[in-house]
């Protein structure tokens, strides 16, 4: 017999190992998915404990019956709401931080934020304070400019509610055309 054929014939007669700890490896596997659990389910208690402690934030309003001929239109993703001025302190009450696609509509009565799979809501003129280009809130930041953030009064609070457009082109006539709008000054407002 050749070199070549013994090697490859003792090849062909190795066979992996028997794994003889079967237990052991069940409750590694079993420990691991406990884990992962727990750390979700950690989660999502902050999410609710974060949602609790911004109970004293109203409902968001409704679109009007009739808001009017429509000025703007966008198409693109909610990227969440935050404490205006505090691109990290999440808004997490009534649906305000889930992400979602989003369509915006600006009329004279407002902006309605019409969200799939999502709470939609509605932005009075008289609460808009102010909008601009900004590249972040709480979980997405992207090239400067690359978000369009509406700041506006809800309840008692200021929050800044940031939106991409599909069309990144649209987001400087949206700041032009809500700034017009704009009738209430917002010195003060830390950024």
């Amino acid at each position: 017999m050749t070199p070549l054929i013994a090697i490859a014939a003792e090849a062909a007669d190795q066979k992996s190992a028997e794994v003889t700890d079967w237990a052991g490896r069940i409750g590694w596997v079993a420990g691991l998915l406990l884990f992962v659990v727990l750390v979700y389910w950690l989660m999502r208690q902050g999410w609710k404990w974060r949602g609790s402690l911004q109970s004293d934030l109203p409902e968001p309003p409704t679109a009007p019956e009739a808001p009017g001929a429509a000025k703007l239109t966008l198409s693109g993703r909610y990227h969440g709401s935050t404490t205006a001025g505090q691109w990290l302190d999440r808004i997490v009450a009534h649906g305000l931080g889930t992400r979602s696609r989003v369509e915006l509509t600006l009329t004279d009565a407002g902006i309605t934020v019409v969200r799939p799979g999502a709470n939609d809501f509605f932005i009075p003129t008289d609460a808009l304070r102010e909008a601009r280009l900004d590249k972040g809130i709480a979980g997405k930041v992207l090239a400067e400019g690359g978000l369009l953030i509406v700041t506006w009064a809800h309840g008692e609070k200021l929050l800044d509610s940031g939106f991409r457009s599909d069309r990144a082109a649209e987001h400087t006539a949206w700041v032009e055309a809500l700034n017009s709008m704009n009738h209430t000054t917002t010195e003060g407002i830390a950024r």
